[in-house]
């Protein structure tokens, strides 16, 4: 069984609010396209896709983007964004598209909410074509985000994770996001840490987008919405600026890979 009927119920609940979490993304959302060179032509499939910031901006390269994600909620926003792409809802371990379909496919924070990364990586690697590439984008070091705190807040409101279940960091240790590429069939090339801080105008803006997340949103169903709310409206304290707003400094990183199968087609160990 895949993630995606779990993940889809709790990404879809504040659509538009998660629209403007989106933003946040654009620093290593440049920084991934500028390192794989996408332009005009590309072939780009966008896996966990949300609401479609990614995909306007590749497209805005030239890019031929696609999208999947899991939440009908998400993907309703996206579609508004781009009416002529393909966006479909379904599972990343298992994507509805011909081998070799893509140029690049990412994964913009997306592959550690799967019920299987390494599978879901497998399936990026089959559907890259030859001399594609997939990139996989996580948080960095917890020591450099911020966001840390609040998380840590709301982790005692939400429901019991099973056993071995991995954590928001799980990969964010040094070698972690290399070692599940390599396990789903890809030789990683190169990465870096992108900064990128999230700021809000006053704690009305920073609760109602932060809480549009599908891990707040697990918490406000286990724990009720007033207790949550309390909760990181209080972790939120520590960041507030002389002038009323909110920022939190974070980092993520980026690994870019190329599958396997395709290095054995050449002859390349």
């Amino acid at each position: 069984m895949g993630s995606a009927e779990m993940q889809g119920k709790i990404w879809s609940e504040a659509p538009e609010d998660w629209l403007e979490n989106e933003r946040f993304g654009i620093p290593f959302y440049e920084a991934v396209f500028s390192a794989l060179g996408i332009q005009r032509g590309t072939r780009l499939l966008d896996i966990g896709c949300g609401a479609g910031l990614a995909l306007t901006m590749a497209r805005d390269r030239g890019a031929k983007v696609s999208g999947i994600d899991a939440a009908p909620g998400l993907l309703e926003v996206a579609r508004r964004r781009l009416p002529e792409t393909e966006l479909l809802q379904g599972e990343i371990e298992s994507l509805p598209y011909p081998d070799g379909s893509f140029d690049v496919v990412t994964s913009f924070n997306a592959v550690q909410f799967a019920a299987d990364p390494v599978n879901a990586l497998r399936e990026a690697a089959r559907v890259t074509a030859e001399g594609g590439r997939v990139a996989l984008v996580t948080w960095g070091d917890p020591e450099r985000c911020d966001i840390r705190f609040v998380l840590a807040a709301v982790a005692p409101l939400m429901p019991s994770p099973p056993p071995g279940a991995p954590g928001p960091f799980a990969l964010s240790a040094p070698g972690k996001l290399e070692e599940l590429a390599v396990a789903g069939g890809l030789r990683p090339e190169k990465g870096a840490d992108v900064p990128a801080p999230f700021t809000f105008n006053d704690l009305d803006v920073a609760l109602r987008i932060q809480l549009s997340a599908g891990p707040f949103r697990r918490a406000m169903a286990h724990s009720g919405e007033d207790v949550v709310r309390k909760a990181v409206a209080d972790a939120f304290s520590a960041f507030r600026q002389p002038d009323g707003s909110y920022r939190l400094h974070n980092e993520f990183r980026y690994l870019i890979a190329e599958p396997v199968a395709h290095l054995a087609d050449r002859g390349v160990d």
